[in-house]
């Protein structure tokens, strides 16, 4: 199987989604990602992976001595493969970012190179591939105690976003949830407790995020908060708390405070809870695999899925 356990699952529909998600996105053409930099085996064998299990058709971008070198040394073949050549990494992602807005590729995929340069060529005022939405992060998780996909978001892009931030953060999760099939998400506004306290910044941020969503201006899904952890995910917690909500309990999204709890969520959930995470950046013209160097070939062809499912979304929206 593509996402083997070896931890006990404690009900058949737990553990399984990212295998569902691989397969059902093997539905749809695959999509043209310009992988950037791929001069390591781990990001050269990820996209490969991903174009046998018919998610993308890669377009390798960078140095080619450095990535016939990576192929080489994990004994993969590049035959057939195209290839556009950049002399190094910053250069590579430019010249990705520039066929982005050719329209010659419908996704990008981080290399081995740092996110900064990835991200840097992306949100360039001129030239790059910003659009009237902020840009941010979503992981999606596979927790074996928990028998559906969650979303957490922003664990990796932004630091201390505003509350205008948060709104956009919010509405990509958002977007991203109704392309994994989730027709109506519930998002838990996460905060160290559950109610407003003007003294936690983060709970008037939440409760405001509430009163937009009552307003349209975040639309497709319901919200709730300030929730803390515990109460958006347990319903044996909302109940104790006496906390009367439709999204506490079972939260399809959960929404950090800051990109500080958001990463350490995420990696406790992935570290301690065996949780399998893919992720991908949204808000730029086209989503953005940005896996971490950590990651494993699971993790790389279940990003892609998520890109190629979310590309696949936004074609059928416009």
């Amino acid at each position: 199987m593509l996402f083997a356990r070896t931890s006990p699952v404690p009900d058949p529909l737990c553990g399984k989604f990212l295998e569902t998600l691989v397969a059902r996105a093997k539905s749809f053409p695959p999509i043209r990602v310009g992988v950037i930099h791929p001069c390591d085996g781990v990001s050269l064998e990820g996209a490969l992976a991903s174009r046998d299990q018919k998610l993308i058709v890669p377009v390798l971008i960078g140095p080619r001595g450095k990535i016939e070198a990576a192929a080489r040394a994990c004994g993969a073949s590049l035959d057939g493969l195209e290839m556009v050549v950049a002399p190094h990494s910053h250069a590579a992602a430019e010249l990705a970012v520039e066929l982005v807005r050719q329209g010659k590729l419908e996704a990008l995929m981080k290399g081995a190179l740092h996110t900064d340069e990835v991200m840097s060529a992306v949100v360039r005022q001129v030239n790059g591939l910003r659009t009237e939405r902020r840009i941010s992060h979503v992981f999606v998780l596979d927790v074996i105690t928990y028998c559906k996909p969650l979303l957490v978001t922003d664990a990796a892009i932004n630091i201390y976003p505003s509350l205008d931030d948060k709104r956009d953060i919010v509405q990509n999760a958002i977007d991203l949830a109704h392309a994994l099939g989730i027709a109506r998400p519930k998002v838990a506004l996460l905060s160290a407790a559950e109610m407003v306290d003007a003294k936690i910044l983060s709970t008037i941020d939440a409760a405001a995020l509430c009163k937009m969503a009552d307003r349209g201006q975040i639309t497709g899904a319901e919200l709730d908060g300030p929730l803390a952890f515990d109460n958006a995910i347990s319903p044996e917690a909302a109940a104790a708390k006496h906390i009367v909500s439709n999204v506490a309990g079972t939260a399809d999204i959960l929404v950090a405070p800051d990109l500080e709890a958001g990463n350490i969520l995420v990696k406790q959930l992935v570290f301690l809870a065996g949780a399998e995470d893919a992720g991908l950046v949204l808000g730029a013209r086209v989503p953005i695999i940005l896996t971490s160097r950590a990651d494993d070939i699971r993790a790389r062809v279940a990003s892609s899925a998520l890109a190629q499912l979310f590309a696949h979304r936004r074609v059928d929206a416009a």
